[in-house]
């Protein structure tokens, strides 16, 4: 069972609970390759996505998570909610409460957004994205659709190459593949690579080479130019030419490696198409796995609400 009544990193998960979480995914995902993707696991439960950035994926595959587990799901709408007539955070949650919700997934621009929610409300906080901190169910996903691939992490090479900076996506990962024995390399432009990621063990990669040479996985970032100042790389054409994975590049990783991607995919930038569509190419399943484990998430926070909460 999971310690905590909310998921808002994997920096203090351990290497248990994420197994707990990739074992239970696993027997979800048998449900949504049935021809019956319902079960009333979450029966009377109410789920609501509260999301202050845009996203598709992410918030589409918790409300798809939650209706194939018989919970109920609203979305909140930011831009035509009371946050834009200055309603607080704090304000917003307690509201929820006061509605009985059981999850409240959240993303939000600042880093630390879910873990003050979570501090102020009863219902269990799942962190959709905080800024450039953590997006925990993204690596849970990516981390899933690695162990299907090869049977396990411990002992892979996994290669992240891109906006390493700006990428909650990336931090996430680092945490819970290096929990789980894994070893990251990471490449990006000096001014795309976070000081000190080392100390949280990252390998830092001299080349894309390099960071590709023996790789069992390797996974683009896209290029978050949302978050950026701008000047952190001359060109997007140059960035493809010098930091992107292309077919060419790609020879270097093992021959049975997989790649991924958190999408959306900046084609030809990052990956180029042939890569995107090619035979290796996950980016799919990842998507599919997203839902899985995001229901896997529901159904042991459920449980752990109903030993402690």
């Amino acid at each position: 069972m999971l310690r905590h009544k909310d998921l808002l990193g994997l920096k203090d998960c351990t290497a248990e609970e994420i197994y707990e979480i990739l074992d239970n995914a696993a027997q979800m995902k048998k449900l949504l390759n049935s021809d019956c993707k319902s079960s009333d696991m979450l029966r009377g439960k109410a789920l609501v996505t509260l999301f202050y950035e845009n996203s598709t994926r992410t918030r589409s595959s918790f409300e798809l998570a939650a209706k194939y587990l018989g919970a109920s799901e609203v979305n909140i709408s930011v831009a035509t909610s009371s946050v834009q007539k200055g309603e607080t955070l704090i304000d917003t949650g307690e509201t929820l409460d006061a509605m009985n919700v059981d999850f409240v997934v959240i993303r939000h621009p600042m880093a630390g957004a879910p873990k003050l929610l979570a501090e102020h409300v009863r219902a269990s906080v799942l962190n959709g994205g905080d800024g450039m901190h953590e997006h925990p169910t993204q690596a849970l996903l990516d981390m899933m659709t690695i162990r299907e691939a090869f049977g396990k992490i411990e002992g892979l090479k996994i290669a992240i190459l891109g906006d390493i900076k700006h990428s909650r996506v990336a931090m996430s990962n680092l945490f819970g593949l290096t929990k789980l024995g894994a070893k990251v390399s990471m490449f990006a432009p000096k001014t795309m690579i976070p000081r000190a990621i080392e100390k949280l063990g990252a390998h830092i990669a001299a080349s894309r080479e390099e960071a590709l040479e023996g790789a069992d996985a390797v996974m683009g970032l896209r290029i978050q130019l949302e978050r950026q100042n701008g000047g952190l790389f001359p060109s997007l054409s140059e960035y493809a030419k010098y930091y992107g994975v292309n077919d060419g590049v790609l020879k270097y990783a093992k021959s049975n490696a997989i790649v991924l991607h958190p999408g959306p995919v900046n084609r030809g930038v990052e990956l180029s198409p042939q890569v995107i569509d090619g035979e290796r190419s996950l980016i799919l399943e990842q998507v599919k796995n997203g839902v899985a484990v995001r229901m896997a998430l529901l159904k042991l926070l459920n449980e752990y609400r109903e030993a402690h909460v």
